[in-house]
């Protein structure tokens, strides 16, 4: 796989699922959690169940369960682990992106106090003054912790909407200029990738245990839905939108937001 640099190395696993943790009540009303760590809310713990059982129905024996520290991960996590009867690894280079001066305001908040950084926000540039971490910071730091799994079929990894998708793009070989070609993960939604010859491949992209696009094929259970929302207070879909949320739909219907972002999560 790629360190970061461009270099290949061969990984110790070659199935990779990203999962995003079940929503929490700052996720349902769109505050920044970075690495705060607020707890998940019924309806994440209801995702968290769905989706362990859709995943414990295909994984193989052997399957690697591996979790950011933070508790919103980590009881998304146990509930897989449980239904596996496998033990937890706890990674703290899982955990999500920080984000400095926003961690705990909301959307509002920071589009009235800090107009200037939101607009970079938004813009997909740089946030300047923000403080937290540098994004390249969290990519080195999550492909550090896949690179260091020992031997699996496959590893679930348990983790946030920004460090998910940074490494999901650095898995790929996509730099901040394609960084919305994927949407962002939707709380308890996975993103499966396979390593074939030289190079890493997705197979599925925002899967969960309850919906996707019609004309998706199920594969145990689990849709794919290619236009989940951005990853703060997305609501459920409403009955027959196939279980997709429009790409970039938050509560207020909101302009999307950059994936750079995506610590809402």
């Amino acid at each position: 796989m790629s360190d970061g640099t461009g270099e290949q190395t061969a990984p110790t696993v070659e199935r990779v699922l990203v999962w995003r943790h079940g929503r929490t009540e700052w996720n349902a009303s769109g505050r920044f959690q970075g690495q705060l760590d607020p707890p998940l809310d019924g309806t994440g713990r209801e995702q968290a169940r769905r989706a362990a059982d859709a995943l414990a129905a295909e994984l193989p024996a052997g399957a690697l369960v591996v979790t950011s520290d933070l508790v919103r991960a980590r009881d998304t996590a146990q509930t897989l682990a449980d239904a596996l009867g496998t033990p937890l690894r706890v990674e703290p280079r899982l955990r999500e992106h920080g984000l400095g001066s926003w961690e705990g305001r909301t959307r509002e908040d920071v589009a009235r106090d800090l107009p200037e950084q939101y607009a970079d926000w938004t813009a997909g540039r740089p946030v300047r003054g923000r403080g937290g971490e540098d994004p390249a910071d969290v990519t080195r730091r999550a492909l550090a912790a896949l690179a260091d799994l020992p031997s699996a079929p496959v590893a679930v990894l348990v983790t946030h909407g920004g460090t998910g998708g940074r490494l999901i793009e650095a898995l790929l070989g996509l730099g901040p200029e394609h960084r919305r070609v994927f949407g962002p993960l939707g709380n308890c939604h996975w993103t499966e990738l396979a390593h074939q010859g030289s190079r890493w491949r997705v197979l599925r992209h925002n899967a969960s245990a309850t919906g996707g696009a019609p004309g998706v094929p199920r594969r145990s259970g689990a849709d794919g839905a290619p236009d989940v929302a951005e990853a703060a207070g997305v609501p459920e879909a409403a009955p027959g939108d196939g279980g997709v949320v429009r790409a970039g739909a938050t509560p207020d219907e909101a302009p999307p937001a950059p994936t750079d972002a995506d610590a809402l999560s």
